[in-house]
């Protein structure tokens, strides 16, 4: 299926009619679907075999079924109209009261992650057209099966098969031209910049969910085996390639050597990986690099660990998809934030160490999601918008803010 100017003009025109159904038919069909998703969760392994399958069910799974219920408990209340009455009106407008409505883009290309292909745009996809949009879905290569799954869940729950298409893998910058209404993309900050760059020839709005290099804070006081633990688990998961997996983590001098042993053990008794074999390639570049700058590297299992960094910290501003850490020596915190903020992306950072201080220094990172004493595993909350800043991108998905992201506001005055 190619990508025309008279396929997305069915879109369009298909999403007059989708626009048109009530709220609450949109959410029992997504209930719909939620059930018949339920109904698979035995299949869903074999789509991932590379993958353990409680990873799928853990990763995938259950944070899809979770942003269903929420949608359906909240998403009429989210997008349900606001009225500007009397009172606060300015006084040089007597008689005039407005309202504003939330107003769907019409038809939302997709630009789907391979990494997470089933979770992250079956969210996306779910939010679009509970919001009164039209989708057409372009998984990554290796995401075709997911893509089809979602897309046939969607025809049994009864969606109407106009809804949504599903574009070829290798579609990607046909359909960025080819006039969409809004573009979200997961993806790397290089495909973002291209996204970006073909998108501004006609003027598409766009969200940005790119790559990051997620930094760990380790404050003194905090449990040293636990964040060993939760670093061993982090930098594994999905075989390297999540986007808010740690990667470099900031210690104290007189912490460093404790934390690197108590890695090396917890890290020793863990299961081969699956890695990618072009992830593989960029970071046998990177540690070339370091290692040429003076820096230190050792495999612990499938993990490379890079355990000599300072004065290196500029070399690791790089989004590789791979089970890697980065263990640089610090003084204090201060100098923690400096070489932090030196950073292109801001996408995740997790802070271990006591409430108080680990609170007041998440007040001063630009992180879209910050994690104190955990990683990764609170952002699938569905309640909870998902974004970066920098090279991370920009705009949120998931939550009230990303479904809000998916209308544009209306204003209608009367007098």
């Amino acid at each position: 299926m190619t990508v025309s100017d008279d396929a997305v003009a069915r879109l369009k025109q298909a999403a007059e009619h989708w626009d048109a159904v009530p709220m609450g038919a949109r959410l029992r069909l997504v209930r719909r679907f939620r059930c018949l998703l339920w109904r698979k969760w035995r299949r869903l392994p074999a789509l991932y075999p590379k993958r353990p399958a409680v990873e799928t069910w853990t990763a995938e799974l259950l944070p899809l079924l979770a942003a269903c219920r929420f949608l359906e408990r909240n998403a009429g209340k989210v997008l349900s109209a606001r009225k500007a009455g009397m009172w606060g009106r300015p006084l040089w407008l007597p008689g005039v009261t407005s309202r504003v409505e939330r107003r769907p883009f019409g038809a939302v290309l997709i630009l789907a992650p391979g990494n997470y292909p089933l979770m992250l745009p079956g969210i996306q996809l779910l939010q679009a057209l509970v919001a009164g949009n039209v989708v057409a879905l372009k998984p990554a290569p290796g995401g075709e099966a997911a893509a089809r799954l979602l897309v046939d869940l969607l025809a049994q729950a009864g969606f109407p098969p106009s809804v949504c298409m599903v574009l070829p893998t290798d579609a990607g910058r046909e359909a960025v031209a080819a006039g969409f209404d809004l573009i979200i993309l997961t993806g790397s900050a290089q495909t973002g910049r291209q996204v970006l760059q073909d998108a501004a020839r006609t003027l598409t709005p766009t969200i940005m969910e790119l790559s990051g290099v997620d930094p760990v804070f380790v404050l003194p006081g905090a449990d040293l085996a636990h964040v060993a633990r939760r670093l061993a688990y982090g930098v594994r998961l999905n075989n390297g390639a999540t986007c808010i997996a740690p990667h470099r983590v900031f210690i104290r001098n007189e912490d460093k050597a404790a934390v690197l042993v108590l890695l090396r053990s917890t890290l020793a008794q863990k299961p081969p990986l699956s890695c990618d074999s072009a992830g593989q390639a960029r970071l046998a570049a990177l540690k070339e690099r370091i290692e040429a700058a003076g820096g230190r590297v050792e495999m612990v299992g499938d993990v490379s660990i890079f355990t000599q960094v300072e004065g290196l910290h500029g070399l690791l501003d790089t989004d590789i998809f791979m089970p890697w850490l980065a263990l640089t020596g610090v003084s204090d915190i201060e100098v923690a934030t400096t070489l932090e903020k030196g950073m292109s992306y801001a996408l995740g950072a997790s802070i271990f160490g006591p409430a108080p201080a680990a609170a007041m220094l998440a007040r001063r990172l630009r992180s879209g999601s910050v994690c104190i004493n955990d990683l990764i595993v609170p952002t699938a909350d569905p309640r909870l918008p998902f974004g970066g800043a920098g090279g991370s991108g920009y705009g949120v998905t998931r939550g009230p803010e990303g479904l809000l992201a998916l209308t544009r506001p209306v204003v209608i005055s009367s007098r």
